[in-house]
């Protein structure tokens, strides 16, 4: 299953605060989806990055591949937007960038920063 340089990609650059990925498991039409970069700190969106880091290895071109289901990455999008992954977006996108205050919620939640996924993966 190809997975690097897709052509789709110049479907156009995600708005400030959010970055692009490829999602859908071998044998299924990968879906491009815009997700907000706090994602990153979240422990759920932390396994997809794992699994994709062992189907993959940490050197993939242009936009993330995760390696799942559509349905199952649209899950564990909804279970991130109710604890306020979404809101979180908008902040950054309208230049409010993540403040200190962000990081208190994100540890009253349980929720780690990743810097490294981040970095391994260019986002």
């Amino acid at each position: 299953m190809p997975h690097l340089g897709h052509d789709k990609e110049k479907a156009g650059m995600p708005p400030k605060g959010c970055m692009v990925m490829w999602v859908g498991q071998e044998g299924e039409e990968q879906e491009r989806f815009v997700v907000p970069v706090v994602y990153l700190n979240h422990p759920l969106f932390a396994k997809l990055l794992e699994d994709a880091e062992k189907e993959y290895g940490f050197d993939q071109k242009g936009a993330i591949v995760i390696p799942c289901g559509v349905d199952h990455f649209r899950h564990v999008q909804d279970l991130i937007d109710r604890e306020g992954g979404a809101a979180a977006c908008a902040a950054a996108a309208a230049g409010g960038g993540h403040r200190h205050g962000d990081h208190h919620h994100h540890r009253q939640h349980g929720h780690h920063h990743l810097p490294h996924f981040a970095a391994c993966f260019g986002a």
